[in-house]
């Protein structure tokens, strides 16, 4: 990389491309966003409102009948005695079963030890020496989203990553940071590398298909083709809005984290980099074990429900070695970092493994703090109903429009977009509304494929402006190394552009994807009844 790229980003630099009227509207989000109080303290306001609500709205018939199990569906007042006890009484429960919470710290144990002993530091130095600028941004971006192959992974190593690798590039952290979590978040459902994600959401829709027609079957990567080629329009789209529009922006922004908190991108030594090397072949030795483990078709990290020992057994949501990815993440960055920590000569005893696990969890805290409310927020939002009760609302309003084939997949994606910012998991928002939307698109002649493959687009774009994203305080936290006071605000006005160029950019690629005819996988037609 050139010496101007090497240079750490100007503390003050001069505010530019602030003045057009599309800056304006991101700073006002910005301005507004962060007028709100501090995020732990917001998810406790939202959960109060959310029991107020679900008292005022509970005496109300809706006249709406739960998908799944067919029951009336009302909203459940949150503010009586049984409900206020039972939240007492489960509060610990809520807390220590928030899925992101083990995920994270799980995780963050083993990258505390690669990241304090000098192993990423090393390998940044290296990426960084034969990537040219120029490529920096794409990089980062694929990178993002081939980590979906490991369901959560990108949340709590890409993206703290992407803010090191653009700050020791001489560019602003930030821009590194909204990259990568536009990549892991905006960019969910592309990926060219099928995982547990696909077969479990397809598992949901062959269930909401069988509605109409019991014998239907379904391929379980039935928009692998689709998610492939939307991998290249995420990372062409992403560097754009990244570069141009984003790290523009960011050029007013003072970076003040604490220098002890920030990487210090070194030259690497002989040393350094020979127990970088041993490192990375430790991490090799240990992925070549798991695949000889898991290949075999006996093996115990295969889903023994699976009709085939094909590799789907493997990718399935229930085999183990997908239940596995986070420990396996743990262990596959403990190995390097403890192997360059003795070779380097950081490590002198296991103790000072304990250190670096200790300094990385050190930095949760604040993490932990907003869990706990983010965690009972979530809790409260879907017992009391408010959110499924709105997103049938929407999809029967859709419904009822009867509207033509193209025009009601884009609004497929613009509600499952909308839908999104209110609840937050994939595959259990998918649960509730795909009885509705697949049936109702197989009547009109639209198979169960294509239907799915509009849900995944709208449920990807929005996932990156919503504080109810179970992460979306995580990200805050990484942004807060860099620049102590962002908040909601900025973040949500860092990403909007993503957001909103993402929606509008990937709609019209499906819809042109499915004029031109390319497949969405193998054995996944457009049409239904399939010709």
């Amino acid at each position: 990389m050139s010496e101007e790229n090497q240079n750490q980003p100007a503390k003050k630099p001069e505010a530019e491309g602030r003045g057009t009227l599309f800056d304006k509207f991101l700073n006002g989000i910005e301005s507004l966003g962060n007028k709100l109080p501090d995020p732990a303290m917001l998810f406790f306001i939202l959960m109060v409102i959310v029991w107020v609500f679900s008292a005022i709205l509970s005496p109300i018939d809706f006249g709406e009948v739960h998908p799944r199990t067919g029951e009336e569906l009302s909203v459940q007042n949150m503010l009586t005695g049984d409900n206020l006890a039972a939240f007492l009484a489960n509060m610990v429960q809520t807390f220590v079963l928030f899925a992101p919470l083990g995920i994270v710290l799980v995780a963050m144990l083993g990258v505390g030890v690669a990241e304090h002993s000098g192993w990423i530091d090393a390998g940044l130095k290296k990426l960084l020496n034969f990537t040219p600028a120029s490529f920096l941004t794409p990089m980062l971006i694929l990178i993002a989203i081939v980590s979906h192959t490991a369901a959560d992974a990108g949340y709590v190593l890409v993206i703290p990553l992407g803010g090191v690798i653009f700050y020791a590039a001489g560019r602003h952290p930030l821009a590194g940071i909204a990259a990568a979590f536009a990549g892991v978040s905006g960019g969910f459902s592309a990926n060219f590398i099928p995982s547990a994600i696909d077969p479990l959401i397809m598992s949901f829709t062959l269930e909401a298909a069988r509605i109409l027609d019991p014998d239907i079957m379904l391929n379980p990567i039935n928009n692998w083709y689709f998610t492939s080629a939307s991998s290249i329009l995420i990372v062409t789209v992403g560097w754009y809005i990244t570069d141009k529009i984003v790290e523009p922006r960011l050029s007013g922004i003072e970076i003040d984290g604490d220098e002890d908190e920030m990487p210090q991108m070194e030259d690497v030594t002989d040393k350094e980099s020979r127990a970088f090397w041993y490192g990375f072949l430790a991490m090799v030795l240990g992925i070549v074990g798991l695949f000889v483990w898991a290949w075999p078709e006996g093996s115990a990290l295969r889903d023994p429900n699976w009709d085939n020992p094909d590799v789907s057994s493997l990718l399935s949501f229930s085999a183990p070695l997908m239940q596995s990815i986070v420990p396996l993440i743990f262990v596959l960055l403990l190995i390097p970092g403890v192997v360059y920590g003795y070779a380097s000569g950081k490590y002198s005893s296991s103790k000072d493994m304990i250190n670096n696990m200790t300094k990385a969890m050190e930095s949760m805290g604040y993490y932990i703090v907003m869990a706990f409310f983010c965690a009972l927020f979530i809790d409260a939002f879907g017992k009391s109903n408010i959110g499924l009760l709105i997103a049938l609302k929407g999809a029967n309003f859709l419904q009822a429009l009867a509207l033509p084939g193209q025009v009601t997949i884009v609004g497929i994606v613009i509600l499952s977009a909308f839908v999104n910012l209110l609840v937050g998991s994939a595959s259990a928002k998918w649960a509730l509304i795909a009885p509705i939307f697949v049936p109702m698109l197989m009547q009109l002649g639209i198979s169960p494929d294509l239907t799915q493959a509009a849900y995944r687009v709208g449920d990807s774009v929005s996932n990156i402006i919503t504080p109810l994203l179970p992460y979306f305080p995580l990200v805050v936290v990484f942004c807060q190394r860099y620049v102590k006071n962002t908040g909601i605000g900025t973040l949500i006005s860092m990403m909007l552009p993503y957001s909103i160029i993402f929606l509008v950019t990937w709609t019209i690629f499906l819809l042109v994807y499915w004029a031109i005819g390319i497949p969405l996988s193998f054995e996944a037609p457009y049409v239904y009844p399939a010709p």
